[in-house]
Order: structure tokens, then C-alpha cells, then sequence
């Protein structure tokens, strides 16, 4: 079984097997990661790329392979278009502060969406405090879906950029990113796609989306925290500037000038998370052994069981039901504070995510706090959703 690839779920909490259910906001690691960041730590542990000796050079290619394996996983055209980043929140803030910033100016506008987590939000208001540009918005209707037929009128003669999230984090929509790139495109403007949900749970291409950037978080997709990587169009990241400056990203320094290094160096300044990258390449190969089309598959089963177990607790109202989304399900129940679920099921073993999800907007469209959250993996099981059910029912009786 799959499962077995995952230690991490192998125990209890408060005597009770786990139920892992706080996969959007970190998935557990299958062992051929963990054995992959123990391994560089225990017979490679070197830096990296300016070393002759053996194990720079055994590091450094294990580095780099891990650059290739997550270039196969995206379908990126070359891994030199893959920077390799802490995660989706600096991905957007390198581009925010190099690519967006020098072709922006007061006036101007960046469009994102109703649906997108802070971290796609608040790098765009830094950048439009910094330069007078304005911040608009694609909205969304009741089931948490897009309204895109305002994108037209909305992707007007000041837009300068658009930055889109690809499955919506708190709820689970999955917005038809390739659509809307070409609407953008149509009007030469150019687009990030926050893809810290998608890799996870969908088959990626880039080159099929055609975005001109798309961000990746590892740690959502079963590799290491503090790892992720950037794609960008060659054509952009070689006339983009450097968004930090030390070592690895130059190739001559003197007190008057820098020359900088070529992509990628150019953007991995210093010494970077080298355990991490091995890692995340790790969590490529295996997500890519275990088959893109099988995950995505086992996510829809599981979507569906849910929907329908969930609803058959009394009182519990689903926030967000979109056509086309992944086993994430944000919901409340009638008079019971989400905090309150969270904790009481916890004691029944049952991981959930309580609170606004990094996405306040789409509650405040809601009318909420926040909600409770529960995000599947293709590790999670029916029997684990019965589980949850069960355990909010027993919660809800606590309150009546």
C-alpha cells in the first residue's frame, strides 16, 4: 500500500490511530525523502557548485538532479528555467521585486483574485505602495468559483501583470488557469500562477499552461519545508535583475561593478537549502514512480466520498462548492465555534486546520471567521473520512 511509503502516519494521538487531515497545509513525507535529505547529511554533506573535491561534486550533482527531476514533474522546457526558492511565498516576492517592479508605475494595475492566499496578495500591495500602481481583483460568486466573465473587462489597457492561484487553498476550486493565461496573453500581459496546491494534486505542464512564471511549494507536495522552486520563461529570467546579491549568483566582482552569474545562479545567492532541494527532488521521483494521472485519480474518489459523508452530518454547511475542485472541504456547524470542532475531534485522533486558511477575504465574502478545514491526500482513506464523520458528530452532540 501507498501508505506504507509514510511513517508519519503511523501513530497515535491521545490513544487513538492518526487521521491525517491537514494536507493543504502540510502533507506528510514518504521515507524516500526522508532517506534522501539523510543520506546527503550523512555521506555527501558538502556545499555546493564551487568545490573540486569529491563530495562538493557528489553533492552538487545530487543538487542538480533534483533540479531535473522537478523540471520532468512540471514539464518545464529546460531545468535551467527552474530557480530554486524557499517556497510559493518568495517565488511571488522575487517576481513582485524584479520582473513586475520594472515594468510598473503609478497608475498602473496588477490583477489577482478573490481566491488567493496572502501570500499572493500582500507582496502585490507592498508593490503597489511602492510605485503608485492600483490592485484589482477578479471576483468570485457563492459556490467559490471565479466569476471570468468580467476577466475580459477587467484585463484592461493598464493591467501590467495578472498573479493567479491554480487550486484555491481554502476551498478547493480549481480555476481553469490555461483559459485564463490566454485571455491575458491575448492582451500581452504577463502571468504568475500559484501552483502550491496544484503540484500535489494534478498533473502540471507548464508548457501547456504557457504562464510565464508558476511557483511550487515543496512542503505541500511531500518534500522538505523551506523548499520550493520558481519557473519563469527563459526570456524573462535572463532580462530579470537579481533579486539577491552574494555569492554563487556572480561570476566577477570588483569594488566598482558585479558581473552576475547566468540563470539560474543568478537568483541563488549564498549557500542555499541543499538538503531541502535533494529532498524536493526526491518527492518528485516518487510522486512521478508512483503516476501523476493515479494521484489525481484516488484525489477524485476521495472528493466525492467526502462531499457526500459530510453531508450527512445535520447542520454542517460546506463554504465553497465549485464544479471542478480538489478533497479539500472548508465547512462550519451550526453553533459550534470551529475552534471547538478542531480540538474536540482531535481528541478522536482526527488532524484538522481550523481558522481563515491565510485567506480572510474569502471569508469576509462569506461572512466568517473562518472554518474548519479538512484537505485529503491520496494517502487518506474512506475509512478515515468515516472517522471524521463520526468524530463531528460526537462533537456536535457535545453541544446540544
Amino acid at each position: 500500500m501507498l501508505r506504507e511509503h509514510f511513517p508519519g502516519l503511523n501513530k497515535q494521538v491521545h490513544a487513538k490511530p492518526l487521521v491525517y487531515l491537514d494536507n493543504a497545509a502540510t502533507a506528510q513525507r514518504p521515507r524516500a525523502v526522508i532517506d534522501a535529505v539523510n543520506d546527503y547529511y550523512l555521506n555527501h554533506n558538502a556545499n555546493i557548485h564551487r568545490g573540486v573535491h569529491s563530495l562538493s561534486e557528489s553533492a552538487t550533482e545530487r543538487y542538480e538532479q533534483a533540479r531535473r527531476s522537478i523540471s520532468r514533474l512540471i514539464n518545464a522546457p529546460s531545468e535551467k528555467d527552474l530557480i530554486f526558492v524557499r517556497g510559493c511565498t518568495e517565488g511571488v516576492n522575487l517576481v513582485a521585486q524584479t520582473f513586475v517592479r520594472n515594468r510598473i508605475k503609478a497608475g498602473d494595475e496588477i490583477l489577482i483574485s478573490h481566491l488567493e492566499h496572502h501570500s499572493n496578495i500582500v507582496p502585490w500591495q507592498l508593490l503597489c505602495e511602492q510605485t503608485g500602481a492600483k490592485l484589482k481583483v477578479i471576483p468570485m460568486n457563492d459556490q467559490g468559483e471565479l466569476v471570468l466573465n468580467e476577466l475580459d473587462q477587467l484585463l484592461g489597457n493598464k493591467t501590467k501583470f495578472m498573479a493567479v492561484v491554480h487550486v484555491s487553498n481554502a476551498l478547493g476550486t480549481i480555476n481553469p488557469i490555461k483559459k485564463m493565461v490566454a485571455a491575458a496573453h491575448e492582451k500581452n500581459i504577463p502571468v504568475l500562477v500559484d501552483g502550491a496546491q496544484a503540484t500535489p494534486h494534478l498533473k502540471v505542464d507548464v508548457q501547456d499552461l504557457d504562464c510565464d512564471f508558476y511557483t511550487v511549494s515543496g512542503h505541500k507536495m511531500y518534500g522538505p519545508t523551506g523548499s520550493g522552486v520558481l519557473y519563469g520563461k527563459a526570456e524573462h529570467l535572463n532580462a530579470m535583475p537579481p533579486y539577491h546579491g552574494g555569492g554563487e549568483m556572480i561570476s566577477k566582482v570588483t569594488f566598482e561593478s558585479t558581473v552576475y552569474n547566468a540563470v539560474p545562479a543568478k537568483f541563488e545567492a549564498g549557500t542555499p537549502n541543499i538538503a531541502g532541494g535533494i529532498g524536493l527532488g526526491a518527492a518528485a521521483e516518487f510522486m512521478m514512480s508512483v503516476g501523476l494521472d493515479k494521484i489525481a485519480q484516488r484525489d477524485q474518489e476521495l472528493r466525492v466520498y467526502a462531499e457526500q459523508a459530510l453531508g450527512e452530518v445535520p447542520g454542517l454547511r460546506l463554504i465553497g462548492t465549485a464544479v471542478e475542485k480538489s478533497p479539500v472541504f472548508s465547512f462550519v456547524i451550526d453553533g459550534i465555534h470551529a475552534h471547538d470542532i478542531g480540538t474536540i475531534i482531535d481528541h478522536h485522533g482526527v488532524a484538522i486546520r481550523t481558522g481563515h486558511h491565510c485567506t480572510m477575504p474569502i471569508f469576509q465574502y462569506f461572512g466568517l471567521a473562518g472554518s474548519c478545514r479538512a484537505s485529503l491526500a491520496f494517502y487518506n482513506t474512506e475509512k478515515e473520512v468515516d472517522v471524521l464523520v463520526e468524530s463531528l458528530l460526537k462533537a456536535k452532540a457535545m453541544f446540544e
